[in-house]
């Protein structure tokens, strides 16, 4: 939900190009400081937490308009240093699949990686209020305060845009009018746009791909309708937000309940861990 899908063009020159100046940076100082911790240790795992985030990004919840991010999951194994790596690794591929454009890379890497950030620092908060014990608990109230905080910082990207094109997105069941969901179940529940080339006419027959210029000319029309004001783009975002929140918070309770109990050591310790002041070939303790 935290991902900006708008195509190059669209947001202000400034904008864009101080938020890839700001993911440069923080993508060369943390890869400076994973470096030294020996991080080509968990090349695997920054490899496998990127791909499963690609992935869920990619399955749309057709009645909300909503992907999960699994941001806050990663950010919870990976750490805050290896995080702002793998979000960046994430929207690149994204960018590159056509989930939102290039200029905004910097942009969404930011709003990424914040999430995991955030989700990792209240996680690590929860537990020392809560407890190893309710790992479970501490996630799913890390995952929706660190959604609901990217959430408003893309409604402020957004503003600060100057809304217009930057508005246009799906609301799914959602007439963004009345703010009321009709007819949820219509098209589907789950949709999945990784590798999606074209798309099914009404009896579920699959279409050929038209021509970039037909299919923009397509999108053109179809999106003039749906520009909204800053306001209501707002008011529809969290109107279907805590919705997708609830359901990835739930998700991540899941995994990381799971991993707490089998493998505790990848929640609590972290994968840059030491032990006696020495580097492990492993995650069995330390910290991030």
């Amino acid at each position: 939900m935290t991902h900006i899908h708008i195509p190059d063009g669209v947001l202000p020159l400034w904008l864009w190009a101080l938020g890839w100046a700001v993911t440069l940076a923080a993508v060369t100082l943390t890869g400076r400081l994973a470096a030294r911790d020996e991080a080509r240790r968990k090349v695997p795992l920054i490899g496998v937490v990127a791909a499963l985030m690609i992935v869920g990004m990619s399955a749309e919840i057709v009645p909300i308009a909503y992907h999960v991010n699994l941001a806050v999951i990663g950010g919870i194994l990976l750490g805050p240093r290896l995080s702002v790596i793998a979000a960046f690794i994430v929207v690149l591929v994204l960018a590159l699949l056509g989930h939102g454009g290039i200029t905004v890379l910097g942009l969404n890497t930011i709003v990424i990686g914040a999430e995991m950030l955030l989700g990792w620092a209240l996680f690590q908060g929860a537990m020392n209020v809560l407890g190893k014990k309710r790992a479970a608990l501490g996630a799913a109230s890390s995952t929706v305060l660190a959604l609901a905080t990217t959430t408003a910082l893309v409604v402020g990207i957004v503003w600060i845009g100057g809304a217009g094109e930057a508005t246009a997105r799906e609301t799914g069941a959602l007439d963004p009018a009345t703010l009321r969901f009709e007819s949820p179940w219509e098209h589907g529940v789950l949709k999945m746009g990784l590798f999606g080339a074209g798309h099914e006419d009404e009896e579920g027959n699959a279409e050929e791909a038209a021509s970039p210029a037909v299919e923009a000319e397509e999108h053109a029309e179809e999106d003039s309708g749906r520009y909204l004001s800053a306001e209501r783009f707002a008011a529809v975002v969290f109107t279907l937000g805590p919705l997708g929140w609830l359901i990835e918070a739930l998700v991540t309770a899941g995994v990381i309940g799971y991993t707490a109990r089998v493998r505790p050591a990848l929640v609590f310790a972290g994968p840059l861990a030491r032990q006696n002041g020495r580097r492990i070939p492993g995650d069995e303790s330390g910290g991030h």
